[in-house]
């Protein structure tokens, strides 16, 4: 077979009405296993069938934000898409972007210092402890947003949306960019809104700011911050923009079940419990909304076979969904979830010699000790913390393994694109 570089995949040329979406999910620093995940499908998945594994439509929430961002901006061209991808998460150098904002923490002193505060009040960024100026610097080189525009005007692309959690009110707002032809009937749920429009830097940076770490951002003179607080993985609006399978990628490990621990366990310090409050509030619900997709589609299912196809009209009906994208149907779905304890790696790799020579100062210090001083299981928040290219290089590869483990089941989901 002719190597992947030597000659670029043609698209398909008889796309079938099934769409596809990626689904990208929280994490912080662990958003480089979602890269090697989305290198492998547009490079290996797209080798084996011969043409380009196109996604339509693609939603993400918080670091996957970023991540689907760079996707859509490279939707025409994959190869330099994963180039740009790996190239930036494996640059990262973890004392340019995990730096302390110093206003802020002054800020903290409140009446003391009335005045610094006040000259503050008309700032774009709020909120957090770490200064995001070098995560600002990568998200403007790397994402050309004109690009995106580009493609969904033409077609290549269905839709763009970065979910994030409005400050004043706690609700989630997904601000979202379409293709004309795309009439997406939006949820009534009173907790969610949605804003549709020409998306930009300022979006992706406010759907990763994660709270108390990175600051809120300013859009359009109300502040937003990550939207993984309340939907972490948006699948509703992947299947209103017309979505017929889902692909979701999860950086979170679950372990297998074990008896009760044995011996008196001790306490957890604050820094493991701050880590597995972000696993809650990041990760934990990945599992709860694909299980309840999983038994709508097992109902839907089960309808068709007993009433025969006109059952899935009747259910529209009967809910008011006459036609268009939001119809209730069945959703195809692969989830691909990282095989191993991303902490447990982050503690190993802080301990690592090489770790120790690209952070040599105060910071990699700061982190040996942490990790040090957590057990084993108990790392959590190095991993999210952890935006270190070493660490990413990791994380890509593990990212890839996991999808080379789901190869057959991929290819037969972006085969049906060409059905």
């Amino acid at each position: 077979m002719t190597p992947l570089s030597a000659a670029p995949l043609k698209r398909a040329r008889h796309r079938s009405s099934f769409k596809t979406a990626l689904v990208l999910a929280g994490g912080a620093a662990r958003g480089s296993y979602e890269v090697g995940v989305v290198d492998y499908i547009l490079t290996s998945v797209a080798k084996t069938l011969g043409i380009r594994t196109q996604v339509d439509v693609l939603c993400g929430t918080s670091v996957g934000a970023i991540n689907a961002c760079v996707v859509a901006a490279y939707a025409d061209d994959p190869i330099l898409c994963s180039k740009v991808l790996l190239s930036e998460w494996q640059g990262l150098r973890l004392e340019e972007l995990v730096r302390l904002n110093t206003r802020e923490l002054v800020g903290l002193l409140g009446p003391f210092l009335e005045r610094r505060i006040a000259r503050q009040r008309g700032s774009d960024r709020r909120g957090g402890l770490l200064d995001p100026s070098g995560i600002e610097r990568i998200v403007k080189r790397a994402i050309p947003f004109n690009r995106i525009e580009k493609h969904i005007a033409s077609g290549l692309l269905t839709g763009l949306t970065l979910s994030t959690t409005h400050i004043a009110t706690g609700r989630t707002v997904i601000f979202v960019q379409h293709h004309s032809d795309a009439r997406p009937k939006w949820s009534r749920d009173p907790t969610i809104s949605v804003v549709s429009g020409t998306l930009g830097a300022e979006h992706a940076l406010a759907s990763g700011a994660l709270p108390l770490l990175f600051p809120a951002v300013r859009i359009d003179g109300e502040f937003y911050c990550d939207g993984g607080l309340r939907q972490n993985v948006p699948l509703s609006p992947a299947r209103r923009l017309g979505a017929d399978g889902l692909i979701v990628v999860n950086p979170r490990f679950i372990p297998p079940p074990s008896g009760p621990a044995k011996g008196d366990a001790p306490y957890p310090g604050p820094l493991s419990l701050l880590g597995k409050a972000l696993n809650a509030l990041l990760l934990d619900r990945i599992d709860n909304d694909l299980d309840r997709l999983k038994r709508i589609n097992a109902i839907l299912e089960a309808g068709v076979n007993r009433y025969g196809t006109a059952f899935l009209a009747e259910v529209n009906l009967g809910l008011g969904e006459g036609g268009g994208s939001a119809t209730v149907r069945p959703l195809q779905t692969v989830h691909i979830r990282a095989s191993q304890d991303i902490g447990a790696l982050a503690a190993e790799y802080v301990r690592s010699k090489e770790f120790g020579a690209r952070t040599p100062g105060v910071l990699g210090r700061a982190l040996r000790r942490i990790a040090e001083w957590q057990g084993e299981g108990e790392s959590d928040l190095l991993s999210y913390v952890l935006f270190d290219g070493g660490f990413s290089t990791q994380l890509i590869e593990l990212g890839r393994s996991d999808a080379r483990a789901r190869h057959e089941e991929l290819c037969a989901f972006f085969a049906r694109t060409t059905e």
